[in-house]
C-alpha cells in the first residue's frame, strides 16, 4: 500500500528537515579542512597524519552509503533520520571535547568515524524523504531547495571554520553541529510520518554483501587518496587495489544472486538509467579537479592569501545556489525535454573549464571568477534534474537504495578525481620542464609560468570530459517508475 502523502505545513517542515540534513552534511565536508593546521599543532602531528581527520570521514561515508540506503528501505525513513542526526550530534560533541581532554589524536579519529556514520545516514535520508513524500512536480522543486542548502553549507564551511578556529578554537568547528542537530532531531520527531517498511526484515539483510562493499570501496578510495604520498607501486597501495577488485567483484556477483540485495543491479538494464548515473558521476569527478587545483593556483601562482583564495572559490558555490533555486521550477516546465536542461548546464560547466585552460600568472581575477561562476551555475542546473531523474526511475520501496547510490556517485568520483587530477598536474609539470628547454633558467623565474601551464593541461582534460558528457546527454530518456 502506498504511504499517504502529508500536506500543507507538515510537508514544508519535512522539506526543512531534509534541507537541514543536506546543510549539515555539506557544511561538515568543508568546515574541517581549514582547521587542520591548528589540529596538527595541537597534537604535534605531521601534515600527512592530520589529513586522516578528513580522509577517514570520507572513507567511512563512501563505504556505508549503499548499506545505509538499504537500511533506510528496510526499517523506515524516520528511524534513520532520527538515528542519523543523534549519532552525528554525539560524534560532533565527542570530536570537540574528548580528544583535547584525553590529549589523544586517536580519540579524534574514532569520534570522526562515529560522526561519519551519522553523516551518511543524514545524507541518504534527505533525497529519499522528498522522493517518498513529495509528488512528481514538487519533487524537483524540493530537491532544488535541498541543493540550495547543500551549496550554502559548502560555501559557508571554509569561512565559518576559519572564524571559529581563529577566534575560539578548532573544537568549535565540531560544537557548531550540536545545537543544529538537536533542533533537527526534535523537528523530525514531530513532523516526519512513520513509513511502512516495504523491504524484507533485517533477518534477510545482506550482511556479507555489506562487508564486501564497505571493505572494497574503502580500499579503493584509500588507494587513490594515498597513492601519491605512499607511491603507486608501494605494497600498501597494491594490496589495497587488489583487495578492492576482489571485494567489489565479489559484491557484484553476490548481488546478482542474493534475494534481498543491497543494490538491485536489475535497475542498470535500462541504458538511460546507466547514462544518467554516469553523467552525474563524471560531473562530480571533474568538479573535484577544479575544487582541488584552484586553491593551489590562486595561492602559488597568483599569491593570494588562504582567506582571500577561499573567498574567491565561494563564487562557485554562489553559482550553484543561484541555479539551485530556479532549477526545480525549470524542471517542472521542461518535462519531456529535461535532457536539454542538463545539456545547457554541461555547456556552462565546459565553458568554465575552457576559460581555466588559459590560466597564467597574469590572468585577471575577472576571468577566474567568471569561470568559477559558470561551473557553479552549470552544476546547479544539472544536479537537480539528474538526481530527480534517477530517483523517479525507481519505485518508492527502493528510494533509500537509490539515494545511497546517488550519494556514492558524488563522493567516490570526487575522492578519485582529486588523486587523478593531482597526478595529471604533476606529470604535466614534469613533462613541461623536461621538454621546454628552460631548465637552465633560475627556478624563481619559471616556476609560476610552469605551474600555470600544468594547471592549463589538467583543465584541458576537464574540457574533453565535458564534451564527452554532453554527447551522453543526447541519450537521456525520462523514465518514471510505476507507483506501488
Amino acid at each position: 500500500m502506498k504511504d499517504a502523502l502529508p500536506s500543507g505545513k507538515t510537508l514544508i517542515l519535512i522539506l526543512i528537515s531534509a534541507s537541514l540534513a543536506a546543510f549539515m552534511s555539506s557544511l561538515d565536508g568543508t568546515i574541517v579542512n581549514i582547521a587542520l593546521p591548528s589540529i596538527a599543532e595541537a597534537f604535534s602531528l605531521t601534515t600527512s597524519s592530520v589529513a586522516w581527520v578528513s580522509t577517514i570521514y570520507l572513507l567511512v561515508i563512501a563505504g556505508l552509503l549503499l548499506i545505509v540506503g538499504k537500511l533506510t528501505d528496510t526499517i523506515g525513513l524516520k528511524k534513520i533520520f532520527l538515528a542519523g542526526f543523534s549519532i552525528f550530534v554525539i560524534g560532533s560533541f565527542s570530536c570537540g571535547f574528548f580528544p583535547e581532554l584525553l590529549n589523544s589524536f586517536h580519540i579524534l579519529l574514532i569520534s570522526r568515524i562515529v560522526q561519519a556514520i551519522g553523516g551518511v545516514m543524514m545524507m541518504v535520508v534527505a533525497p529519499a524523504m522528498l522522493s517518498r513524500f513529495m509528488p512528481g512536480e514538487r519533487r524537483a522543486k524540493g530537491l532544488s531547495l535541498v541543493m540550495l542548502f547543500a551549496a550554502v553549507g559548502m560555501a559557508l564551511g571554509p569561512t565559518l571554520g576559519g572564524y571559529l578556529t581563529e577566534y575560539l578554537s578548532w573544537n568549535w568547528i565540531f560544537y557548531i553541529n550540536v545545537p543544529i542537530g538537536i533542533i533537527a532531531v526534535v523537528l523530525g520527531l514531530f513532523v516526519i510520518p512513520k513509513t511502512e517498511a516495504k523491504s524484507c526484515s533485517l533477518k534477510k539483510f545482506d550482511t556479507a554483501g555489506a562487508v564486501l562493499i564497505f571493505v572494497g570501496l574503502a580500499a579503493l578510495l584509500f588507494a587513490f587518496s594515498e597513492g601519491f604520498s605512499l607511491g603507486w607501486t608501494s605494497a600498501p597501495i597494491i594490496i589495497s587495489l587488489l583487495l578492492a577488485v576482489f571485494c567489489i567483484g565479489g559484491f557484484i556477483f553476490r548481488e546478482r544472486h542474493y534475494e534481498n540485495p543491497l543494490i538491485d543491479l536489475g535497475m542498470f538494464k535500462s541504458r538511460s538509467f546507466v547514462i544518467v548515473n554516469m553523467i552525474l558521476a563524471l560531473l562530480f569527478f571533474t568538479f573535484a579537479g577544479a575544487n582541488y587545483m584552484l586553491p593551489f593556483y590562486l595561492e602559488y601562482v597568483h599569491g593570494f592569501s588562504t582567506s582571500n583564495a577561499g573567498l574567491i572559490l565561494t563564487t562557485m558555490s554562489v553559482g550553484m545556489m543561484v541555479t539551485g533555486v530556479v532549477s526545480g521550477q525549470i524542471y517542472c516546465r521542461l518535462v519531456g525535454k529535461i535532457k536539454y536542461m542538463v545539456m545547457a548546464g554541461v555547456v556552462l560547466i565546459g565553458s568554465g573549464y575552457y576559460l581555466l585552460t588559459h590560466l597564467s600568472p597574469v590572468t585577471g581575477l575577472g576571468v577566474i571568477i567568471t569561470a568559477l561562476s559558470l561551473i557553479g551555475l552549470g552544476l546547479g542546473l544539472t544536479t537537480t534534474p539528474l538526481t530527480t531523474l534517477i530517483m523517479g526511475a525507481v519505485p518508492a520501496s527502493k528510494q533509500g537504495m537509490i539515494s545511497g547510490l546517488t550519494g556514492l556517485e558524488r563522493y567516490a568520483p570526487m575522492t578519485i578525481g582529486v588523486a587523478v587530477y593531482n597526478l595529471i598536474l604533476i606529470v604535466g609539470i614534469v613533462t613541461l620542464i623536461r621538454n621546454s628547454g628552460i631548465t637552465e633558467i633560475p627556478p624563481a623565474q619559471i616556476s609560476a609560468s610552469i605551474l600555470a601551464l600544468g594547471f592549463d593541461m589538467a583543465f584541458v582534460v576537464s574540457v574533453i570530459l565535458a564534451a564527452g558528457i554532453l554527447i551522453l546527454c543526447f541519450f537521456i530518456k525520462e523514465e518514471q517508475a510505476e507507483e506501488e
